[in-house]
Formats: C-alpha cells, structure tokens, sequence
C-alpha cells in the first residue's frame, strides 16, 4: 500500500473590485509609478473598500465559495478550516470560525494561523499533517489579509508594497505519491524589530497615545528585511531541491511569495530557473502577505499539470520563512 500523501485537490481566489495604482498613490505620498515599479515590480493592488466588505473575513469567505462552487463539494463535508493571516477580524474571537460558520462548514472545527508573509507556507505543513495522519479527509486551507486595515498611506516604505487579497485550497489524502513531499521551515525571532506592527498586542495595548503616534501600523526596515529575505527565501528554495536531489530542469514552478521582484528574482536566479517557469502576479495585486501563494495558484491553475514539481518558498516578518515541494495532483 503507497504512502498517504496530502494533495491540493482544489484552488479559489478572491481580490476586491477597487484598484490602487502607482499613479494614485503618487497623490498620496512622495513617490511615484518608476521609482516603485523598479524597485518593487508593482504596479498596482486591490484594495477592500467598506462597501464590498468589512473585513478579512469577507476575503476568505470569497474565496472559500469560489473553491467550493468550482469544486462542487458539500462544506458540510469539511473537517478543518484554517484562515492564515495576519490580519484578523479581531483579536480574540477566530475569523476561521466565523469563515467555516459562514460557508457551511458546520461541522469542522477551525483556528487562525499565524507567521506573517510565510503563514500560508507554515499552513500547507499544518493541513498537509491532519491529512496524512488519517483522521481527517478535507481541509480547507485559506489565506487571507486585509493589509490596508494596518497600513499608513503616509509612509511610503509600506504603503506601496501591500494589497487586500485572498486564496483557499482544499487539500485531500493521495495514495498515487503526489501532494506534498517535503518541507523546510524555519524562524528568528529577533527579526521583529525589523518588519512588524508595535501596537495592537498585549505588549501594547491600545491608548490614545499608541494611536497619535502610530504604532497601529506595519513598520518595517527595508535594507534589513530585504537582505534578509534574498538570504533566506532563495536559501530555503535550494535546499529544498538540494535535499529532494532535484536539478533546475526538474523543477516545473517555483511559487515564490509575491514580496519584491527582486527577491523572487534571486530565489529563481539561486535556483537555475528561467523565468518562465517563475509565476509572478506581484506587478497586479501587490503583496497580500497570506495570500500571495495561493493567489498563484488561483491565477496559474489552468497551466498546471498533474505530477508538476512545485517549489514554494516564503519570508515573513518575524522573522519567518520555508520551503515546500509538492506534486501537483490534477
């Protein structure tokens, strides 16, 4: 008998009607579409206005009925729900409760995941694992992110980079060896005097001062994260292949998160891969941080091929990063 292996059987995506581009934010702050497509690769992102919907909630519960309706399955079906994000609803109740409730899942238990920019990657570990250990046969993985709600539009070392988006898939057992084959995750947790939100938390619970002075909003120190994240995304990336004896040309798709063009060019240079072989939608949505992989995936899906080799790889703040190989599985 083969190996039970956890596959993604089905991919949704979701991003709001309303489009940020470089042109409009250079009537916000002190920046314009050059200075920001050379550096960053984007061009434009999606932003959720309260109109379409309050929170990210509304962006994984998009998504999720976009994956269900394409699949075609019964949500009642569903074991688990898992919302990767950083930006929930709120601090204590669980937006992935909310999500299953709202999508049918009535009887799946569901929890919040997160670790940043790397919390889908550290979420495909999680499902993967409820899978593969028997006891459970669908779970729904989502990432999801609101990054407006914690963005200054006066600061352009953050404004710029960041969309609202979202993604789900739904992993299922495998018996024909595809799914996911390997993982190399990692953290630091001194990372997150560089790339973080000060305020919000138990360490600084809201007061008007907290507010005044901003610590409601992501900071982060470019030169550092970025050097950091060309470090150990595209070494996480390697090894990953190293470990699994895979060359360039095995390698169908690297799914790199959707930070910077020039970290994912490093991690695709790092790895020997042509750029056709890159999938890249940052020039578009900008960074959803939870959501940019399965994002890809929702905007790659019909170019996929059954036993593809794809390589995943992540940096988020923290600091947090990995790598996944998995074979896709339709």
């Amino acid at each position: 008998m083969n190996k039970l292996t956890a596959a993604i059987t089905a991919v949704g995506g979701y991003v709001p009607k309303f489009i940020l581009t470089n042109k409009m934010l250079e009537e916000i702050v002190d920046t314009n579409d050059e200075w920001i497509t050379t550096r960053t690769g984007i061009k434009e992102r999606r932003v959720l206005k309260e109109e379409e919907g309050e929170g990210t909630s509304f962006l994984a519960i998009k998504a999720a009925e976009d994956l269900i309706a394409k699949k075609n399955i019964n949500p009642e079906e569903i074991d688990l729900v898992i919302v990767a994000t950083a930006t929930p609803d709120n601090m204590v109740a669980s937006t992935a409760a909310f999500v299953a409730s709202e999508i049918g899942a009535k009887d799946a238990f569901a929890y919040d995941l997160l670790a940043a920019c790397s919390s889908f990657l550290f979420g495909m570990s999680t499902a993967a694992s409820y899978i593969e250990s028997g006891r459970y046969k669908k779970v729904l993985l989502i990432g999801a992110d609101k990054m407006s709600s914690i963005l200054d539009y006066e600061d352009r070392t953050t404004c710029i980079i960041f969309g609202d988006g979202a993604g789900a898939v739904l992993f299922e057992p495998n018996s024909e060896g595809l799914g996911l084959q390997d993982e190399y995750l990692r953290a630091d947790g001194s990372g997150r005097k560089f790339l973080g939100m000060e305020g919000g938390g138990s360490l600084m619970p809201a007061t008007v001062e907290s507010v005044t002075n901003k610590k409601h909003y992501i900071f982060q120190e470019g030169r550092a994260v970025f050097k950091f994240a060309v470090s150990n995304m595209a070494g996480a990336a390697a090894e990953i292949m190293e470990r699994n004896s895979l060359s360039h040309e095995d390698v169908d798709w690297l799914v790199p998160h959707q930070a910077n063009k020039r970290i994912i060019d490093a991690t695709s240079n790092r790895m020997g891969l042509d750029g056709d072989k890159v999938m890249m939608n940052i020039q578009k949505y900008g960074n959803t941080t939870s959501g940019t992989l399965p994002l890809l995936l929702f905007d790659y899906e019909k170019q996929l091929k059954k036993g593809d080799n794809l390589v995943f790889a992540a940096f988020g703040g923290g600091f947090t990063w990995g790598s996944i190989y998995l074979k896709w599985a339709y």
